[in-house]
């Protein structure tokens, strides 16, 4: 079916979605693919970081991640503050318990190799797990592919990865002009396009527990980011400016007065939160995942209509439009550059609040293509390899810029030249023109030209 809210809204940690979230699960599955003989018999794990995952892993904290999963630890559930001291017990004893049943040795520079420079041929973004015995002889391997927003994929099943928008649902659509169709046809939105086709695996009453988690966890992760200050870690001392910005609005003015500065702030504080590896919520990925939150805190605070269903409504429209984006490019910024990542979830923000505010499918879809329109062409070039610069400030500029999408939209009538198609194949053409450096590997751009320290 169609990609589901309950894949494409995550509750992880920071951060990063693809170099973070989805090694963290690959490194589970490969622990629980070893049987009951594997795991007794193996006295070490070699994990080889391929492409972007080995440029930019250690700032996206990609070997914390790989320790957490293989001792069974999950995104969803691992304690954030709780996860860093148990990775450096790991480093400082140098044992492992894999998946919390076996001791192993575990030394980074012996089994940790990042090949960054090097790529596997399903995704740039590639790991390959190598468990072996006493003797050095290789018991079991698989190679996993992280390709956005925390999903993962086995080699295996890599030429497969549309399966998961296959027609068993009952709306199946590809293309948005599939969506709009169903629209016109059967007399809904495209929530309810969305929310039937969860129904059809699950109750209403799990999909809108799922979406209150989500909408919880986003405005927990708000909260956190504008009360916790201090340097975000990483080496390029970058000071957390949410609280601050928090404190000043509070005192200078009401939100509705500078609805553009709070909007700025729910972003940058979720994104500040993410850098420091706390709680988030993938909106599609980490690396974007202050705008969907920020654009619903705007919906929420500062649209006087504003209820419980129009958050819902909000988030199943951004899924059509995030899934559509996965399906026909990609949300990885290591695969097409931060167009997939920040583009997209400007598309889903402005989407989602065109659908909140009560526009027709078609003004939603105008929405979606003004908001990925003018994120054609960026490039993904964060300094030092850490989620930081120029992450956090493009997440509350692409916040804006969602909502300017919106209200444009809903002043026509969702007839435009440019379909959200057509931008979304423009997108995926960029990304494969775009040279490999321009896609999270800090090897060019803004990381090459702004010093570190």
């Amino acid at each position: 079916m169609p990609v589901s809210v309950f894949d494409l809204f995550r509750i992880g940690i920071g951060p990063s979605s693809s170099h973070t979230v989805g090694p963290m699960r690959a490194a589970r599955l490969f622990a629980i693919s070893l049987g009951k003989s594997q795991l007794a018999q193996t006295s070490s794990v070699r994990v080889e970081l391929f492409g972007s995952l080995g440029a930019t892993g250690r700032g996206h904290g990609t070997p914390n991640a790989v320790i957490l999963g293989l001792m069974g630890e999950q995104p969803e559930s691992v304690d954030p503050e709780a996860a860093g001291e148990a990775a450096s017990s790991v480093q400082q004893s140098g044992q492992l318990v894999l998946f919390g049943k076996h001791t192993i040795r575990y030394d980074e520079a012996e089994h940790l190799v990042m090949r960054g420079r090097d790529r596997l041929p399903g995704h740039v973004n590639g790991m390959r797990f190598t468990a072996l015995n006493a003797a050095g002889l290789q018991l079991a391997s698989r190679v996993y592919y992280s390709v956005g927003g925390g999903f993962v994929v086995a080699a295996e099943d890599v030429d497969r990865r549309s399966q998961d928008m296959d027609d068993t649902a009952d709306f199946p659509f590809h293309s948005a002009d599939d969506l709009l169709a169903m629209c016109r046809e059967y007399g809904r939105d495209i929530a309810g396009i969305v929310m039937a086709n969860e129904l059809r695996s699950r109750t209403r009453e799990d999909v809108l527990r799922h979406l209150s988690a989500v909408w919880s966890a986003m405005r927990d992760c708000v909260a956190r980011g504008c009360s916790h200050e201090g340097v975000l870690p990483g080496g390029l001392r970058v000071q957390r400016r949410a609280p601050a910005l928090h404190h000043s609005l509070k005192v200078s003015s009401s939100e509705s007065n500078q609805d553009l500065e709070w909007v700025t702030l729910w972003a940058m504080a979720v994104n500040e939160e993410n850098a420091a590896g706390g709680r988030v919520v993938t909106a599609p990925t980490n690396g974007a995942a202050g705008v969907v939150p920020a654009v619903l805190h705007y919906y929420e605070r500062l649209v006087p209509s504003a209820d419980l269903d129009g958050v819902f409504r909000f988030l199943l429209t951004a899924t059509a439009v995030g899934g559509l984006c996965k399906e026909n490019a990609s949300i990885s910024g290591a695969e097409v550059g931060c167009q997939g990542e920040i583009g997209s979830a400007c598309a889903m923000a402005a989407a989602g609040l065109a659908a909140a505010l009560g526009a027709t499918p078609e003004q939603v879809e105008n929405a979606a293509e003004i908001g990925m329109e003018h994120n054609l062409g960026l490039t993904c070039d964060p300094v030092g390899g850490l989620v930081q610069i120029p992450c956090i400030e493009r997440n509350a500029l692409a916040a804006v810029q969602a909502i300017a999408a919106a209200r444009l939209a809903l002043r026509g009538d969702g007839e435009h030249r440019v379909s959200l198609d057509r931008v979304i194949a423009t997108m995926r053409q960029t990304g494969n023109d775009m040279k490999m450096k321009y896609k999270e590997t800090s090897m060019g751009g803004l990381a090459v030209n702004v010093a570190e320290c």
